[in-house]
């Protein structure tokens, strides 16, 4: 398989610590504005500079995302932003407008330009227009079947653009819109909530009711296929987890997970399950962790020709929950010295401090996520909740959302590791 870049989404400091420890290469994130997901946590500039740091410690690259539409009054402002952004070390911005692509080059000359798929590049013409305006790489529009693709990556080799990356969208959720410039949430809620300045409602995913006004008295009538609801403008969502070879093949440099939205648990589990494909081993083995984060059903998008609707009722799905992560791991004996039952034998195992995210009892089977492992079973046990006063004190429960409590664990693992049921 040819060599791609693995993508992972920011929407906040934790899901970027988390992309990060399970294995993107590049992490693409927004700041307060000019980012199409401006309900997302997002970065301020102290933020953005020490995502930089983080993500340069750790071999990444960081991509902004400065892909809304533009006004006059956006790029009067842009100027200075860009300008710092320079300064800190940001590697790409991912950008779909030409006034803020003529910015970004005066003002931030180190950092790359990526199109943005908002521009809906479709053909290598297009491709070529953007790299002699300084483009390093674009993101194809997302209705490309892979066939397109591979005839726009060998077109531009022909004419002489060899060195311009081809990204795709790979996973997630995919927009009923053209590339997603999409007037239906700006059109039902007013101009303030406008997809393309980032704002976007998704009232595509509501549950739609026709309302029948002719006669005397309004009747509201469910919108059904086969006699249940219908999500009529919902997508599926995207999933090339088993389909990477054909993405490359096609010429594809990097591959993008969609998720800005979206939790450290999302975050985590879609970057892993990726990243252990890209690095050789078998889909099969990983599809199932796709199924552990919330997601509507899956398909393949355009890429194989016309991409499946949600048909029916179904909206989120989800199969695990986080119950921890991990902060710290140490071996049993440097915890508790020798046995509790004072036998002078080292304690085995090791000792974890986690955070808690959700509730799970003692007894219960979790499983243990980590970079560069199989995920792991084990039992709840040892449990020990940390009181300010009191020290470590035994308990049943882990409970208390974001309180300290260490158990016993059969294998070392690594802070950001994730426990979960």
């Amino acid at each position: 398989m040819k060599k791609m870049k693995l993508l992972a989404p920011a929407g906040g400091m934790e899901q970027l610590q988390m992309a990060l420890h399970f294995g993107a290469d590049e992490v693409y994130l927004a700041g307060h504005e000019w980012g199409m997901r401006a309900r997302s946590k997002n970065f301020s500039r102290t933020e953005l500079q020490q995502a930089v740091e983080l993500a340069h410690a750790m071999g990444a690259a960081v991509h902004l995302t400065l892909n809304t539409l533009m006004l006059d009054s956006d790029l009067a402002r842009m100027a200075d932003y860009l300008r710092f952004v320079d300064s800190i070390g940001v590697d790409a911005a991912i950008v779909a407008d030409l006034g803020a692509m003529a910015m970004l080059r005066e003002n931030a000359p180190h950092v790359q330009l990526h199109v943005s798929t908002q521009a809906s590049v479709m053909n290598a013409r297009a491709a070529e227009e953007y790299a002699r305006l300084g483009a390093t790489r674009v993101v194809l529009a997302r209705e490309l079947t892979l066939q397109q693709i591979a005839g726009v990556r060998r077109q531009l080799d022909a004419d002489g653009f060899a060195s311009l990356e081809l990204e795709v969208f790979a996973h997630g959720s995919m927009c009923m819109a053209v590339s997603g410039r999409c007037l239906l949430s700006s059109e039902l809620v007013g101009l303030d909530r406008a997809a393309n300045f980032g704002a976007c409602t998704q009232p595509c995913r509501w549950n739609w009711t026709l309302v029948e006004e002719e006669k005397p008295q309004a009747r509201r009538m469910p919108v059904e296929q086969d006699g249940r609801f219908s999500y009529i403008l919902s997508s599926n969502d995207l999933e090339m987890l088993d389909h990477l070879d054909d993405l490359a093949a096609a010429g594809v440099d990097a591959i993008k997970l969609e998720g800005r939205a979206k939790g450290a648990f999302y975050t985590a589990m879609v970057t892993n399950a990726y990243r252990h494909v890209l690095d050789g081993e078998p889909a099969d083995a990983w599809m199932g962790e796709l199924e552990t984060t919330s997601h509507r059903p899956f398909s393949n998008g355009f890429f194989y020709g016309n991409p499946t609707q949600n048909p029916g009722n179904v909206d989120y799905l989800r199969e695990r929950l986080m119950v921890a992560t991990v902060e710290r791991c140490r071996p049993a004996s440097e915890v508790y010295g020798a046995g509790a039952a004072g036998t002078g034998k080292p304690a085995p195992g090791y000792v974890a401090e986690v955070l808690c995210r959700n509730k799970a009892e003692v007894g219960d089977e979790l499983e243990a996520v980590c970079p560069d492992q199989p995920v792991r079973k084990l039992t709840l046990e040892g449990l020990e909740h940390w009181d300010a006063l009191a020290g470590w004190e035994p308990v049943r429960t882990i409970s208390r959302a974001m309180e300290r409590y260490r158990l016993r664990v059969p294998f070392p693992m690594q802070r950001l590791d994730i426990l979960r049921k």
